[in-house]
């Protein structure tokens, strides 16, 4: 007697396992996708807002627009002198 009811125990577990494991992994996948895609909405919202920054400073401060045109199209001012970093060749 006590054979079938440890039988019987074994089937149900078996049963209980097969019902709720394949929720529980999908449940767990999803957590996962979910911290990743948290991390990468931070991520973007910080990029957001130095961007944010960005735009602000070139629709507002000059110098900033002037350094941004020098670094970018090498404008100098008269009289300035350029110097440029030439990569040695180890």
């Amino acid at each position: 007697m006590a054979k079938i009811s440890f039988i019987r125990l074994f089937i149900i577990i078996g049963i209980l396992t097969a019902i709720f494991l394949p929720p529980f992994a999908k449940y767990q996948e999803l957590r996962y996708k979910n911290r990743s895609l948290e991390e990468r909405i931070k991520a973007l919202e910080a990029e957001n807002k130095r961007l944010a920054e960005e735009k602000r400073r070139l629709e507002t401060d000059i110098t900033y627009i002037e350094r941004k045109a020098r670094e970018k199209i090498g404008i100098v001012r008269k009289g300035e002198i350029v110097l440029k970093e030439v990569p040695s060749k180890d």
